[in-house]
């Protein structure tokens, strides 16, 4: 349907019949030799046309008259989000009056703020679509990736719980388990950021610790670390001496590298900011054995550093947890304070008797408890197992 439009040669007279036979209109093009020159505004026009003596003074005047010389013309050509951006920039003027669509400068027809904005949201739902489509495949390819992993946990040891909740559809953490005759090796870590920048992360770091094992063997935490450490710094381009202002990447993870020795019950542990939380049976108390404070990777982080081990004789019935921090982070409870490693330690030895399920699942419930309404700030991963 062709847009209603008048010319300089036509009268107020004409512009009051065309709005009278058209009352959906809220702006009237006004043109000159078919090239745009402005808008009339239904409203502004009535208004003034409605004046004591108005219409004798105007009516067979010019309709250029009540005309805005100034209107938002745009190029038929001009692409949705080129025109978006000149709509904003031109002011609410042209979402509320619309703006006139030319070609080569000749008149076609006006575009309204409204249909602008139905458009744009159907774009960006569109986009939206395809994005959530993509991170939801991405999510099963990163559940994928730790499946063999989990497996692997399930058949080896008889009383343990992992728990992995990334805080988006996918995350920044991922855990690492795998079975060798003499002993096991596992690994929990936290990648920096979540979503799909974490994600990212995770595939790295987790191809490296695979070649690490595959080339050192899994009997010693802080040599893997070093090795996954040196891997994303070369990666990423982290030398040493680079400026972390100006790095393309100041990137990497926090880490608890452990393995479990089955003929001596020795439990070889490394971390990188991460803590291994210890409850032997016949002992009220735990025990915690913090990690070193520098993460893998990361600008600030020399290549050439070395996580030790830190060796720990298991009991029967010893029970064993590590979790990245967004378990101690989570903010909550009444001050909306972190939950911290007390309140962890305090749900541990509450439910130390219980089967690591139901353990892990009591540490989850007073978590969730602490963080009430508030929003998740990480992805949230912790591992528990009880010696046998």
């Amino acid at each position: 349907m062709a847009t209603p439009f008048v010319t300089t040669d036509h009268t107020n007279q004409d512009v009051l019949e065309v709005f009278t036979e058209h009352r959906e209109l809220a702006t009237l093009p006004v043109t000159e030799n078919d090239r745009p020159i402005g808008l009339i505004n239904r409203s502004i026009f009535l208004s003034q046309m409605s004046k004591p003596y108005h219409r004798e003074l105007y009516n067979r005047k010019s309709c250029i008259a009540f005309m805005d010389k100034e209107p938002l013309i745009v190029d038929a050509a001009m692409s949705i989000e080129a025109l978006t951006f000149r709509t904003v920039e031109y002011g609410e003027k042209a979402l509320t009056d619309g703006f006139i669509i030319a070609s080569e400068g000749r008149f076609l027809g006006v575009g309204h703020g409204l249909q602008l904005m139905r458009v744009v949201a159907d774009i960006q739902a569109e986009r939206n679509r395809q994005i959530m489509h993509s991170i939801d495949y991405a999510s099963i390819i990163q559940r994928a990736m730790l499946r063999a992993s989990r497996d692997a946990l399930a058949h080896t040891l008889p009383d343990a719980s992992l728990v992995w909740e990334p805080r988006d559809v996918v995350g920044g953490d991922f855990y690492h388990f795998v079975a060798f005759e003499d002993g096991w090796f596992a690994a929990l870590a936290d990648c920096t950021g979540h979503g799909v920048p974490g994600a990212f992360m995770t595939l790295i770091a987790s191809s490296l610790l695979t070649q690490a094992i595959e080339q050192q063997g899994p009997r010693d935490p802080g040599a893997l670390l070093a090795a996954v450490h040196r891997g994303i710094k070369q990666m990423l381009g982290q030398a040493d001496g680079t400026d972390a202002m100006t790095a393309e990447s100041n990137d990497g993870m926090d880490a608890a590298f452990f393995w479990f020795d089955n003929a001596t019950r020795r439990l070889t542990f490394a971390g990188a900011r991460c803590a291994l939380f210890v409850m032997h049976p016949g002992e009220a108390d735990d025990h915690v054995i913090d990690g070193e404070r520098k993460g893998v990777g990361y600008i600030d982080t020399a290549i050439d550093y070395a996580w030790p081990n830190r060796h720990v004789d298991m009991q029967t019935g010893t029970v064993v947890f590590v979790t990245t921090d967004g378990l101690i982070d989570q903010i909550g409870g009444p001050k909306e304070i972190a939950f911290g490693k007390r309140r962890v330690r305090e749900a541990l030895r509450a439910a130390r008797d219980l089967p690591t399920p139901a353990l892990s699942q009591a540490v989850l419930d007073a978590h969730l408890a602490w963080q009430g309404d508030n929003r998740r700030r990480d992805d949230l991963t912790y591992f528990c197992f009880r010696v046998r």
